[in-house]
């Protein structure tokens, strides 16, 4: 009994001495490099945003912030090194809608658990689609499209970015909530999407901003419809699609930045800090918007519940779909 209440009292006493340690280290931090996963390769425009706040986070944290891109698996290969990282801040993720949303229903296996593996620290952006055709097509509003492929079911093509992305899942959810059996094109990539649209062999695709908006300018391609919520001042004369006839539709690519779980929320209100501060910069928001991607500064608890909604939301759309990705 006597030893039982020395060893209580011994494990008090370390934890004591420990607890100021540990504040003084979430104090100090940072105190080393901190390693920013990015799953995305090089080039790309989540590599580009997470560039462009570099100088300012290295300034600001007074540590480098080393980016270690880490694509493939549709973002899996690179949150899962996060995911086993130690929860000390000095490794984070940059994940997208796919990875931290919408893989767990697509993967019959995933390395992780996007909702228990993360401590999410701030969304970066988000990332409107356009649903754009030939310009050959008769249709020539949102509704008239949608009347065609009823009128016409299996007939239409729309290309997208790639099986799994989250230009698939925006096709998806347009064909499911427009009632219409609409072909299902993927490419590697929005820029082989659009480029087909435009040369008519296929006749709608739903590709990014930066994809389509010069041939939209030139009267190469025609734009239906925007997929976000609200219209974009890149296109303010193009509506969405809620508002040309699909109430309710809305659909983005997000990207954010997350820690391991068990991150101390001292490290992660301090990351959320200096990187949401960045995103707020005025000369970061227009390179951000010259790139097709728009700010979207967040808090943890915002970031995590839209993370959730996000997966609910898209489990539901990849079932009814039955879309499934091999691994």
């Amino acid at each position: 009994m006597r030893r039982n209440l020395m060893r209580v009292a011994t494990a008090l006493l370390l934890a004591g001495l420990a607890a100021p340690a540990v504040a003084q280290a979430q104090a100090d931090f940072p105190r080393q490099p901190i390693r920013m996963v990015v799953t995305f390769p090089p080039g790309g425009s989540t590599d580009a945003v997470i560039r462009m706040l570099l100088p300012r986070l290295n300034e600001k944290l007074g540590q480098p912030v080393v980016v270690d891109n880490r694509p493939g698996a549709g973002g899996n290969i690179g949150l899962a090194l996060v995911a086993k990282a130690p929860p000390d801040g000095y490794t984070l993720g940059v994940g997208a809608a796919g990875a931290l949303s919408a893989n767990s229903s697509l993967y019959a296996q995933m390395p992780f658990d996007p909702q228990k593996d993360f401590q999410p620290v701030t969304l970066l952006a988000g990332i409107p689609f356009v649903l754009v055709g030939h310009p050959s097509l008769p249709a020539r509003t949102l509704k008239d499209l949608v009347a065609a492929a009823k009128a016409q079911p299996g007939t239409l093509s729309i290309a997208h970015g790639g099986n799994g992305t989250a230009m698939h899942l925006s096709a998806a959810l347009f064909a499911q909530m427009a009632d219409a059996k609409l072909v299902e094109v993927p490419y590697k990539g929005s820029g082989p999407a659009a480029m087909d649209v435009m040369a008519g062999n296929a006749p709608l695709g739903i590709v990014d901003l930066p994809s389509a908006l010069q041939q939209i300018k030139a009267g190469k391609l025609r734009a239906y419809a925007v997929t976000s919520g609200t219209r974009l001042p890149q296109l303010p004369d193009v509506p969405t699609v809620a508002e040309a006839g699909l109430p309710g539709y809305e659909s983005t690519g997000w990207f954010g930045v997350v820690a391991p779980a068990g991150t101390p929320a001292a490290i992660v209100n301090r990351l959320n800090a200096e990187i949401t501060a960045a995103l707020k910069d005025e000369q970061i928001q227009a390179s951000m918007r010259n790139l097709g991607v728009e700010p979207s500064p967040s808090r943890p608890e915002a970031f995590d519940a839209y993370i959730r909604a996000e997966a609910r939301k898209w489990a539901k759309v990849i079932q009814s779909a039955s879309i499934r990705i091999d691994q």
